[in-house]
């Protein structure tokens, strides 16, 4: 039975290609993913290792007690570090966010990436965390080092002036120095500046105070010794971790990171890989059904039911492992690709050697042999159910009715069960029924495919009568054939329909955001341009005051923002001046006023933040900062539900104690009168073309915003295109595979007068009717479950409202009819070329 199950894998290796295609594109999505992942995390990894070559100990401030002097890494912990034994030496750093200008005065690193530290010279006068590639190290406050890449986009060369900035104006310094570094995030794309030491501290902290003190230790020292020697010479608030410790946090972080991305990609290539089991499946109950003599043979001659049924597997199985191997290389191209398309979206990932797991392919191989055996597992045992004397009675027979009954029957109960779940999801205002959500998607989904056969008979019969008119014989014809075998019409339809569910849903879904986004901003924010910086990490409060001062502006409001916790639950406070806030956002206030905010002892806050803790004006909040410090002030306000706003706004006086460094958020801006046009370029100009300056209008946020919904939009239409390109080799593969069943009676038409073109315009029409039907299912199921989903976003986001974009389902229709024409040419050019003599002779 091998022996058979090889020579017919052999015989109809043509008529498997299509299906060994859809299977190798789904494994070589699942290879492709777990090498890309398995890559980049090797890639952090080893950059990470790298950076930590040299620590044996890092030590870090802690949380300050009540004594200002502890958990503070100064000269005098440097100097008790460094007199323990087994220490060689100790690097005290200190370093923060630097944005560095390119040669357009844009940000010279990614916007995450971009970092500043202290260059330490040694007794060498080099420091050997940053290996000069030329000049020398910066010795005094306007010199300045830059990694190499980083010097390269300013284009200064050694004595140039370089322009940089921390949150503030525009500084310059001299270069004097370019280092090589193994900080990964340099290496994924950022930036590094480097300053002297009495510089750093000035920028990033405070004078005489360290960030951290990296602790080298001589060869063949214990870390953990060490690391609990450190601890037991420090005073309270420090925190000491070996080594080891850091890059094993490091490794379980990146592991995290990684893991994420290759989990939601392993979900894309599962949908592929399922789409591809409708395929498997029709092409193996096709093929049984096309040697059904030659099976009832082998079971005249003594051939088992499970020795038939194992025959087919063992073909599956082959078919499976080929096609698998081949996906499995084909992933390593997607592996390398990907991280290519990634960088050039801004993901700036390190480089590395690309890692070949044998668990990846393991992994592949696997599940690519388990998908192929078990979509043909039910033609197995079609065939070996079949009775040798039936069989040799009938080429061809009709599916059971009775089949048919039963499966309309699960049909109806899951699709039935399913949407019943979906409209109860519409009923819940929080997010807590996304689990309810996902059952209910998966169980109306898999309802409509189980129902799909009895779904295709009236669209085919519709669609069909309507083609008829226009093309006569040929639209006939084509709905008789699409008719003839509902269960082969509507698996194909369903694995196009799969695609176009998620794709529908999935643009529904963004469509309905970015209006609700529009309408956000346009209700709320009444500013004319929002200022900030380009690393999120605040401005100086200079920059607010100088923006206030400028001409053509009416109001200038910065708003700055920190953290507590009622409770246990976490919630932001907003400070800025109230008074001035009603200027640049709709600020209704609903009780109290925002008069008698003031100092440290009142706050205002949102009506719903109000109603989930009972209070009213002169209620207390209990507020825990994450500094430790603690504040009880009373609610001496409420104010409608505000887009822009967080739930809690106070002064800055009660916020600002509370802040490692005073920094505004973002300072919006109201226009004088006919001034708001030219205003960008003069902010720019006072500013001095700050690389950290970001104005943006109402039309450029709501754009970023939209920009944002739309790139993850397009990534997982990319995503979906391969699910969607295994649907397509499906048609493909099912109208040849039936052309080939149907070779006599194409040539009984050709014999009583139907022409070549005839043949093609059927088979062609079949094929639209197919794509056509999974399209109709796929959008209307994916609008179903946009609407009935999207409510659990209306807690939330308010604002969100279905919005169902008519033209962009249009275009997905019309990719569908161009799907349809397009799967049909080699099929039909095969039809339309059958010899007629040849054909009537075929048995």
């Amino acid at each position: 039975m091998f022996r058979t199950a090889l020579r017919n894998l052999l015989a109809h290796k043509t008529r498997l290609m299509m299906t060994a295609l859809a299977v190798l594109l789904g494994t070589a999505f699942v290879s492709g993913t777990l090498v890309f992942s398995d890559t980049v995390g090797s890639a952090f990894r080893n950059k990470t290792a790298k950076s930590l070559d040299d620590v044996a100990v890092s030590v870090t401030p802690g949380r300050p007690s009540t004594d200002s002097k502890d958990g503070v890494l100064d000269a005098r912990v440097v100097d008790k570090v460094r007199a323990l034994p087994g220490v060689t030496s100790v690097r005290p750093s200190v370093g923060g966010t630097t944005t560095v200008a390119d040669r357009n005065n844009d940000p010279a690193g990614s916007q995450w990436g971009s970092s500043g530290a202290n260059y330490v010279p040694g007794k060498d006068g080099k420091d050997s965390r940053y290996p000069l590639k030329s000049g020398r190290g910066p010795a005094s406050a306007d010199e300045i080092a830059l990694d190499t890449r980083t010097a390269e986009k300013t284009g200064a060369k050694l004595g140039d002036t370089v322009r940089l900035a921390i949150d503030g104006p525009v500084m310059t310094k001299t270069l004097v120095g370019t280092v090589g570094t193994d900080d990964p995030r340099v290496g994924a794309g950022g930036s590094l500046a480097l300053f002297d030491t009495a510089t750093a501290q000035k920028l990033f902290g405070k004078p005489g105070e360290f960030g951290e003190l990296v602790v080298s230790a001589a060869p063949g020292t214990d870390q953990n010794a060490l690391t609990r020697q450190v601890e037991a010479a420090l005073p309270t608030g420090f925190e000491a971790q070996s080594g080891k410790q850091l890059a094993a946090e490091q490794s379980k972080a990146i592991d995290k990171e990684t893991g994420s991305i290759r989990n939601t990609l392993l979900v894309f290539a599962g949908i592929s890989l399922f789409v591809g089991v409708f395929i498997i499946a029709n092409t193996f109950t096709m093929l049984i059904a096309q040697r059904t003599r030659e099976i009832a043979l082998l079971r005249a001659v003594g051939a088992s039911r499970r020795q038939v049924v194992r025959s087919v597997l063992v073909e599956a199985g082959l078919l499976g492992l080929v096609a698998s191997a081949i996906g499995f290389v084909l992933g390593l191209g997607i592996a390398v690709g990907l991280r290519s398309v990634l960088n050039a979206g801004g993901a700036e990932l390190p480089d590395g050697p690309l890692v070949v797991e044998h668990t990846a392919a393991a992994s592949a191989l696997a599940v690519g042999v388990l998908v192929t055996v078990v979509a043909a597992w039910l033609p197995s045992r079609k065939a070996a159910r079949i009775a040798p004397v039936e069989a040799l009675a009938s080429v061809d027979q009709a599916p059971a009715p009775r089949g048919l009954v039963v499966r309309n029957s699960i049909g109806a109960v899951l699709t039935g069960l399913g949407v019943a779940i979906m409209l109860y999801v519409t009923t819940l205002r929080d997010s807590g029924g996304l689990t309810a959500a996902m059952a209910g998607s998966a169980l109306t989904l898999a309802g409509v495919i189980v129902l799909a056969p009895l779904l295709s008979r009236p669209f085919v019969a519709l669609f069909g009568k309507a083609t008829a008119r226009m093309t006569g014989v040929s639209g006939r014809l084509a709905k008789e054939n699409a008719l003839r075998n509902p269960r082969r019409t509507a698996a194909t339809a369903s694995a196009l329909m799969i695609g176009l569910t998620l794709i529908t849903g999935l643009t529904v879904a963004a469509v309905s955001a970015n209006q609700g986004v529009d309408r956000m901003g346009q209700q709320d924010l009444t500013a004319d341009y929002k200022v900030s910086s380009t690393g999120f990490l605040g401005l100086s409060p200079d920059v607010g005051k100088k923006l206030a001062g400028q001409p053509g502006v009416a109001a200038a409001v910065p708003v700055r923002m920190t953290g507590f916790q009622t409770n246990g639950e976490p919630t932001g406070i907003q400070a800025t001046d109230l008074a001035a806030l009603g200027k640049v956002t709709d600020l209704r206030v609903t009780s109290g006023s925002l008069t008698d905010v003031r100092g440290t002892d009142s706050i205002a806050v949102a009506e719903p933040y109000a109603l989930k803790h009972g209070l009213k004006i002169g209620s207390t909040v209990p507020m825990d900062f994450y500094d430790g410090q603690k504040a009880k002030p009373r609610v001496a306000a409420i104010y409608a539900k505000n887009d822009v706003l967080v739930e809690v706004l106070g002064t800055p006086a009660l916020v600002d104690p509370h802040l490692d460094r005073v920094r505004d958020d973002e300072v919006y801006l109201k226009a004088a009168p006919g001034q708001a046009g030219k205003l960008p370029a003069e902010i720019k100009k006072t500013m001095g073309n700050n690389p950290i300056i970001k104005v943006e209008s109402q039309d450029d946020l709501r754009r970023e915003s939209a920009g944002s919904i739309d790139s993850v939009l397009y990534l997982m239409y990319g995503l979906l295109g391969m699910a969607v390109v295994i649907a397509v080799i499906g048609v493909v593969n099912t109208l040849a595979m039936s052309v080939f069943e149907r070779t006599r009676e194409i040539g009984m038409l050709r014999a009583i007068g139907l022409a070549r073109t005839g043949v093609k315009q059927m088979v062609r029409l079949e094929s639209v009717m197919i794509a056509m039907f999974g399209a109709v299912l796929g959008v209307g199921v994916g609008i179903f479950l946009a609407w009935s989903g999207g409510h659990l976003l209306r807690s939330s986001f308010p604002e969100y409202e279905m919005v169902v974009p008519w033209g962009r389902i249009a275009i997905f229709l019309l990719l569908a009819l161009a799907v349809g024409v397009l799967a049909a040419v080699w099929p039909a050019r095969r039809a339309s070329r059958l010899d007629v003599l040849t054909s009537i002779g075929t048995q």
